[in-house]
């Protein structure tokens, strides 16, 4: 007898999906422990805020220059091979760091370079991790999935900072990277398990330079894509600095220590997951753009009122909402784009996505921590926000604009027989009158 989960988790009703879900949640538990563990550490070897930031910049800088590289080959090649590839690179540089952390030999300079290196194993995991999702699911169930992909995401960032702040505090951050090295062990076993089809790419004659062009042509000649990819460039370069500053607030500002990193963490990490929660529910796009808008600004009040808490359980309280708005932000814009992008192109508009999402948020970071070294985190963090809320109005002003071509790059996929579920279309076409 075939399972039926409820609509909130539809998307699990796929064999595929079920196993990259399950795996995932344990991998990227042991990630954000990782992330936590490492920006501590970081922090008590210099106690620099501008290291902080570069340390940041350095992990995630890849992604921005090499994303679309990674996109391309997600649309010529194997998706499922490639991340059985990405997940054991990334597991072998969490060993590393674990080996050279428990041995007493970590460095700062040790610490740049493993982080740089993940980097590029991210730059080809993530455009290909979202352009497989349609590979595994299939249009119907896209919208519930990434909704789910944002819970599990968020699920594992409201726990993983919370444990790692009890592990730092109690045995130190190796062990930390230890468990995130083993972790990776959940979803290669997933990826393995997984019956996938071979998927035919279309035969490519181009050069990859001209395929990489392809993308970018199609990103600038559609101005609803264009649009959300721009929005979400805005508020990951201002407004998601704001965790690398984290160690700072929790040490200097609310005397936390270690174990109040992670729950800060893990407070923004459960806002994240209740607007995860809130995603599942829906069934279509209808009014995601508003949500965009709405989410954006409603990040970026939040960051403010943070900035200007100087009590623990307050900042705590406060960045549930951080956490809530910015997946919203997050996961529509997401939904929107891959509603609205060809399957041969879909690795490509992706890449560029994670260049939007996590290229953007190293110069952030770089910007940020020299930010803070002059004028303090506070401030910095209470600058973005606020720069955040006038993205946000630009873009819910130009939002009516752009609605019909949105409807009609929709039916645009419908004639090539790549349209989503036919609710979608249907959405669109309500949310445009």
């Amino acid at each position: 007898m075939t399972w039926k989960p409820p609509t909130a988790l539809r998307a699990l009703r796929h064999r595929n999906y079920r196993l990259f879900y399950g795996g995932q949640i344990i991998s990227l538990i042991g990630t954000w422990m990782q992330n936590v563990a490492q920006s501590w550490l970081v922090y008590q070897l210099t106690g620099s805020a501008v290291l902080l930031g570069l340390v940041g910049f350095a992990s995630q800088i890849p992604v921005f220059l090499l994303a679309s590289i990674g996109g391309t080959i997600a649309d010529r090649y194997h998706r499922h091979r490639i991340l059985i590839v990405t997940q054991i690179s990334a597991m072998i540089l969490a060993s590393i760091l674990t080996l050279l952390t428990l041995t007493n030999q970590i460095q700062v300079g040790h610490i740049f370079v493993l982080a740089s290196l993940l980097g590029v194993v991210n730059a080809f995991d993530i455009p290909t991790r979202q352009a497989f999702v349609v590979d595994m699911v299939g249009r119907d169930d896209l919208v519930n999935a990434v909704a789910l992909n944002s819970s599990m995401f968020n699920g594992a960032r409201m726990i993983g900072p919370a444990v790692a702040g009890v592990m730092v505090a109690g045995f130190g951050e190796g062990w930390c990277f230890f468990v995130n090295a083993v972790s990776y062990l959940a979803v290669i076993a997933g990826l393995l398990l997984m019956r996938v089809k071979e998927v035919k790419r279309p035969t490519v004659s181009e050069s990859a330079l001209a395929h990489v062009a392809e993308g970018f042509r199609y990103i600038r000649n559609a101005i609803p894509v264009r649009s959300l990819l721009l929005m979400l460039g805005l508020v990951s370069l201002t407004g998601m600095p704001y965790a690398v500053l984290m160690p700072i607030f929790a040490d200097q500002i609310l005397h936390g220590g270690p174990s109040g990193l992670g729950i800060l963490m893990g407070a923004s990490g459960f806002g994240a997951f209740l607007g995860a929660a809130v995603l599942t529910m829906r069934k279509g796009i209808r009014g995601l753009g508003r949500w965009v808008g709405y989410s954006a600004t409603g990040f970026g009040m939040s960051l403010i009122l943070f900035s200007f808490s100087r009590t623990f359980l307050l900042s705590a309280f406060l960045l549930v909402p951080v956490g809530f708005f910015m997946i919203i932000q997050l996961a529509s814009s997401n939904t929107l784009i891959q509603s609205m992008v060809p399957d041969r192109l879909r690795g490509r508009v992706m890449a560029v996505y994670s260049m939007m999402f996590m290229g953007m948020a190293p110069l952030g970071a770089l910007m940020a921590g020299m930010l803070a070294h002059r004028m303090g985190a506070p401030i910095t963090v209470a600058l973005g926000g606020g720069v955040c809320i006038v993205g946000a109005a630009a873009f819910l002003v130009h939002l009516p604009a752009f609605r019909y071509e949105a409807h009609q790059l929709i039916v645009a996929l419908q004639a090539s027989g790549g349209t989503p579920a036919e609710e979608v279309t249907g959405t669109v076409v309500a949310s445009k009158k």
